[in-house]
């Protein structure tokens, strides 16, 4: 959802509409070149055709004439060979740096463990999501999801197991939210959620659709023994309101269900 990868598209659809427009202008050239090299030996066969009753097809030209013509073709056919090599290449060039930048782009804004958005996007994301909800009057609402209990998963199984685990969460928060929504890893076994469009009481559903799919996944028994459970505070952003503000009253109303939340560990 971030308008740089919008204006990073826009800006290489220009510059290939350029190129675009470059190898349509050789082509140009090159049918301008046949026409015009058409209609002069026209000119210059046409007379000898004619002279006297039968239609005979004869012409000197000076050698000088001659190997002027042929290198002024080959010039003009190297020249346009090469012109459009070079569009080619400076086309595949420009898609490749466009990947290429875009994927460093994303990388640089992805935690790799989880494959969801990192802390460092957060400011520029959510200020994307508030413009939105303030430009179109729509509801905005926080999540503050955390992991109960998740140092004793680490203790018992192992960092992997819990690197395992925090992947396994962020798959889970990821498929019980919509493409237009965004989950970030907010710090080692907390996330955020942004959804658009929503009010409280529709986060509330998201709430439980998350919990729906915890549930599923807890009965598969990836861990022996033990049932992963989640404290999620919900708070909806007003006009008016901070980023750090909204977060707060979220991360409070997330610490208020804590209790509630547990990791069954025997």
């Amino acid at each position: 959802m971030f308008k740089h990868s919008e204006s990073t598209l826009a800006r290489v659809s220009q510059q290939l509409s350029r190129l675009e427009k470059r190898d349509w202008e050789l082509w140009v050239v090159v049918s301008l070149t046949g026409i015009l090299v058409s209609v002069g030996l026209v000119v210059m066969l046409l007379p000898a055709a004619f002279k006297g009753e039968i239609i005979h097809f004869e012409i000197d030209v000076s050698r000088p004439l001659a190997i002027a013509l042929l290198a002024i073709l080959a010039f003009l056919n190297t020249y346009l060979v090469t012109k459009r090599f070079e569009v080619r290449r400076l086309r595949e060039q420009l898609i490749s740096s466009t990947l290429e930048n875009e994927l460093t782009e994303q990388q640089s804004f992805t935690d790799p463990l989880t494959e969801i958005y990192n802390r460092r996007s957060l400011d520029r994301i959510a200020g994307q999501f508030i413009s939105q909800a303030r430009r179109g009057r729509t509801p905005l609402a926080f999540l503050m999801v955390d992991a109960d209990k998740f140092k004793q998963i680490n203790t018992r199984f192992g960092h992997l197991t819990g690197d395992f685990v925090l992947a396994e969460i962020a798959a889970v928060l990821k498929v019980s939210t919509r493409g237009s929504d965004a989950v970030v890893r907010y710090g080692g076994d907390e996330f955020l959620i942004l959804l658009a469009d929503t009010t409280q009481d529709g986060a509330k559903n998201v709430v439980d659709r998350i919990q729906v799919k915890l549930e599923e996944w807890n009965d598969a028994d990836h861990l022996e023994g033990v049932r992963v459970s989640l404290s999620i505070g919900i708070a909806e952003w007003h006009d008016g309101e901070t980023l750090d503000e909204v977060l707060d009253a979220a991360d409070q109303r997330m610490y208020g269900q804590k209790n509630e939340s547990s990791v069954s560990v025997p």
